[in-house]
């Protein structure tokens, strides 16, 4: 098994495509693991080392009552409410992109397109690893901070993705 390729199949289905594997996500993006199992042709342990295995850590397998059930931590194109609580964030963020995205992000900020937030890293070098798998990258500095006291609203996901709507052109610089 592939475990980037299998990765990848996953976030597909879990984030933006589940028709494509014939299942249904809950409100919250939830799926039971078994239905995701038997969609996928995977195993119990295939799955788990995926999920371990991730480096972006992007799933989360929760225990319930009924067994266990899995979804995408973040960058979902379907509609979810991931439940995640606004939080206030560090004083900065930093955002990776491709040097060719450049003219438009200052001309229009960051967007979230077809997702439902725009993804902003913690530390510049894990924003520029994002940016490298777009190209040449750039490191953008996000003044969050003065974001939320401008009543911009941040939530965390678990895997220590930060998330917001959008990121206006007046706070963003660039880190290099």
């Amino acid at each position: 098994m592939d475990i980037r390729r299998t990765s990848k199949r996953i976030a597909l289905v879990l984030r933006h495509r589940p028709d494509s594997a014939g299942i249904t996500l809950t409100p919250a993006g939830w799926v039971p693991v078994p239905t995701l199992l038997k969609a996928l042709d995977l195993t119990r342990e295939q799955l788990g080392r995926v999920v371990a295995e991730n480096d972006k850590q992007r799933f989360t397998i929760e225990q319930t009552p009924d067994g266990e059930r899995i979804r995408a931590n973040q960058g979902h194109s379907v509609t979810v409410d991931l439940g995640y609580a606004p939080q206030d964030p560090p004083e900065l963020l930093y955002h990776g992109t491709a040097d060719r995205n450049l003219a438009s992000i200052r001309a229009q900020g960051l967007v979230r397109g077809d997702r439902h937030h725009v993804h902003l890293s913690p530390d510049p070098v894990t924003a520029r690893t994002v940016g490298a798998r777009h190209g040449r990258p750039v490191v953008l500095t996000v003044d969050a901070a003065r974001m939320a006291a401008d009543g911009h609203a941040f939530f965390r996901s678990v895997n220590g993705v930060w998330l917001t709507d959008a990121v206006p052109p007046g706070y963003l610089g660039e880190n290099g």
